[in-house]
């Protein structure tokens, strides 16, 4: 590791998207320099907007499917679509950024000897037939459904970082990260939390898809981070993978029925066909997160979703009629 400076410089891939911005504001906060690479296909720089005068806060433009040289001490690799509407939008360069840009970051963290997390997923459980879903399950994917260039890629992902690992000994740090929301999420990635916040606050219909049956955990974004750096502080050895996001299992009617109460909406819930390969049960086994990190959860679903609604509430109100 460098360290010729004596303040350690991040540098934080899709940092000026939902997770990525909310984990710069807390690495500032605890003293780093942190370098923000973003393309913006989905991040926005209304994210970062009140960092960019931060003078520890360096905004860099750029794809992570080019390789791009830097002196850094710590990678955090996030940048990548993570919501169906977005990742199928353009599948083939979904699958690029997951690969190739791993790829260029793990390459960046061999010659830099930095630290490297990887922004793994709960997709790569597939449809699982192993519930709660444990690390050492290897799961149940689709490998040509229209998922599968997210799913096989943050797959394939993971591969590299743990080849890279033994071959060329780069200090790795995987984490498979579950349903998360918050404010800053894109009002139109289709990520159900979202999806179903700003058609309340609309009065528009509830749209669930199948009969609402299927279940989703849901971590608020600060715990999500809190997770982030914990995993990365761990000096002990451990490359993962380890899960982050919430036990806490609830339907999707159920979520739809709680953001109807939040908002005082007059919505009412639609159902329309499920999408291809939509998985029926999501929830985290985190025994692995408590034992090694000391974390869990502590943000309840509904003080999260009263902060969610407020930003959204705000955010709407902004917009041009």
């Amino acid at each position: 590791m460098r360290t010729y400076n004596e303040r350690r410089q991040v540098l934080v891939t899709g940092g000026a998207g939902f997770l990525g911005s909310h984990l710069c504001d807390r690495l500032l906060d605890d003293g780093y320099e942190v370098v923000c690479l973003d393309n913006f296909f989905t991040g926005s720089k209304r994210n970062i907007a009140h960092l960019l005068d931060h003078p520890r806060f360096e905004l860099i433009r750029h794809d992570v499917t080019e390789p791009r040289a830097l002196e850094v001490d710590e990678i955090y690799n996030l940048a990548c679509p993570a919501s169906p509407v977005h990742y199928q939008h353009d599948p083939v360069q979904t699958t690029r950024i997951s690969v190739l840009g791993a790829l260029h970051m793990l390459e960046l963290a061999r010659r830099n000897r930095a630290r490297i997390f990887q922004a793994s997923t709960s997709e790569v459980y597939g449809d699982p037939e192993q519930h709660p879903q444990a690390e050492s399950y290897w799961g149940h994917v689709n490998p040509i459904g229209v998922r599968s260039c997210y799913d096989e890629g943050k797959r394939c992902a993971e591969t590299l970082f743990f080849d890279y690992h033994r071959q060329h000994q780069v200090d790795i740090r995987v984490a498979r990260i579950f349903n998360t929301y918050g404010p800053r999420m894109h009002p139109k990635d289709g990520r159900v939390v979202s999806n179903f916040i700003v058609q309340a606050l609309r009065g528009e219909p509830i749209t669930v898809y199948g009969d609402g049956s299927q279940t989703r955990s849901f971590c608020y974004v600060d715990d999500l981070v809190d997770g982030f750096v914990r995993f990365m502080r761990l000096d002990a050895a451990c490359p993962g993978p380890i899960n982050l996001g919430n036990p806490g299992e609830y339907t999707v009617l159920q979520l739809a029925q709680a953001i109807i109460e939040l908002t005082g909406s007059g919505s009412r819930v639609v159902h329309e066909a499920l999408p291809q390969d939509d998985p029926t049960q999501r929830r985290p086994d985190i025994r692995l997160a408590r034992e090694k990190l000391q974390w869990q959860p502590t943000v309840a679903l509904q003080e999260g979703l009263q902060r969610t609604i407020a930003y959204f509430d705000q955010l709407l109100s902004t917009e041009k009629p």
